[in-house]
C-alpha cells in the first residue's frame, strides 16, 4: 500500500534532515512505479504551525502545505532536526502537537536532533534512541528515561525510528524502504543516489578527537601533556601514577573520578586520536601508524581501532584521507 509521510516543519529546521529522507523515498517511488507499477509508493505532506513558507537554518525556505489544524492523514510522522528542534522542544504547545499526531501514526521517524522533540513528548521513554553524536550526552542528561546509544547510525525500537546526525536520515530512510518493499528496491535506490546501502561502522568515526585536555582538568594537565609527547613509548598505569606523584591505586581511583575514564582507556583514546591524524594525513603504512601512535603491533592497533570506530583503519583512511 502507498505510504503517506507527514513531515513536521518549524523555523530553523535543517534542510538536509528533510530533503535527505525525502529524496530516498521519492527515488524508491520512481523505481517501484517503473518496475512494479506501484504509483506513489511514498507521498509527502509538509505540515507546520501555519501553512506557508518556513525558513530553514540555511536561510532557504520550504513551503508547508498544511497546518496542524488539519487532522493527521499519514501513516508515518517524520521529525527533522536542526537548532530549531531544541527551541521547539521547549514549546509545550508544539510538543503536545507532536505527541497527539504521533498517536495516530503507525511509525514515527526522527532525524538528528529531532530526537529531542520526541523525547520532550515522552515518545522515547524506555526506548533505545540515536541522535547526532554532538547531542547524545545532552539527550541522555535531559531525558534520563531515554536509552541513548551514542554510536548508532539509526535505531528502531517498536514503532519509533531515530537516527544520528544529518545524513543518517538517509540511512534510516533506506532501512524503511527495505522494510516496506524489500532489499532489492532499497539497493536500487542507494545505487541511483550513489549512496552506501549500509554505511560501515558507527557515528563515532565522524566525531571530533577526544577533548582530552579538557577532560584531564588542571590536576592532570601535566600528565596529559607528557602523554602526548610520549605516546609511541611503552607506558604503564604505574608510569602515569609516578608522573602524578601518586600511588598506583590512588591514582587510578582519582583519575577515573575526575576524567570519567580509567587511565588505560584514556591512554588508548589519545593513541586512537593520534592514529586518526596520521591516517588522514596519509603516507604511513598501517604498521607505521601502529608504531607512531604507541600500539606497537599492527594487529593490536587494528583491533582497538575497529572496536572504537566500527571500521578498519584502511576503511577510515579511504573515507577521510585528504588525498
Amino acid at each position: 500500500m502507498p505510504h503517506v509521510i507527514e513531515i513536521v516543519l518549524f523555523p530553523e529546521v535543517l534542510g538536509l534532515d528533510v530533503f535527505g529522507p525525502v529524496e530516498v523515498f521519492h527515488t524508491a517511488s520512481r523505481i517501484l512505479e517503473q518496475t512494479q507499477g506501484i504509483k506513489q509508493a511514498y507521498s509527502f505532506r509538509f505540515a507546520a504551525a501555519e501553512a506557508g513558507p518556513i525558513r530553514l537554518s540555511s536561510g532557504a525556505e520550504i513551503m508547508a502545505q498544511t497546518d496542524f489544524i488539519e487532522p493527521f492523514q499519514g501513516d508515518m510522522l517524520l521529525i527533522p532536526g536542526g537548532l530549531g528542534a531544541h527551541m521547539m522542544a521547549k514549546n509545550a504547545d508544539f510538543v503536545k502537537i507532536i505527541r497527539d499526531r504521533a498517536k495516530q501514526a503507525k511509525r514515527i521517524l526522527s532525524v538528528c536532533h529531532g530526537a529531542f522533540l520526541l523525547a520532550a513528548a515522552g515518545l522515547l521513554d524506555g526506548k533505545r534512541a540515536a541522535t547526532h553524536w554532538l547531542g547524545a550526552d545532552d539527550l541522555a542528561a535531559q531525558y534520563p528515561k531515554v536509552r541513548v546509544e551514542p554510536d548508532a547510525i539509526f535505531i528502531q525500537d517498536g514503532a519509533v525510528y531515530t537516527s544520528a546526525g544529518v545524513t543518517a536520515g538517509i540511512d534510516l530512510a533506506l532501512a524503511v524502504v527495505e522494510e516496506d518493499f524489500g532489499m532489492a528496491t532499497a539497493l536500487d535506490a542507494a545505487r541511483m543516489l550513489v549512496l552506501y546501502y549500509k554505511r560501515p561502522g558507527g557515528q563515532s568515526q565522524f566525531s571530533t578527537p577526544l577533548k582530552a585536555q579538557e577532560a584531564a582538568g588542571k590536576r592532570f594537565s601535566p600528565l596529559h601533556n607528557w602523554l602526548l609527547k610520549n605516546l609511541e613509548s611503552d607506558i604503564s598505569v604505574e608510569d602515569m601514577a609516578n608522573r602524578s606523584a601518586m600511588s598506583e591505586r590512588n591514582f587510578a581511583r582519582v583519575f577515573k573520578s575526575e576524567t570519567g575514564m580509567t587511565p588505560g582507556k584514556y591512554l588508548e583514546a589519545l593513541r586512537l586520536d593520534r592514529a586518526r591524524e596520521i591516517l588522514i594525513s596519509g603516507g604511513e603504512s598501517l604498521d607505521g601508524v601502529a608504531q607512531a601512535s604507541g600500539f606497537g603491533r599492527e594487529e593490536r592497533f587494528r583491533r582497538a581501532f575497529y572496536r572504537k570506530f566500527g571500521v578498519t583503519p584502511s576503511q577510515y583512511r579511504l573515507h577521510f584521507a585528504a588525498g
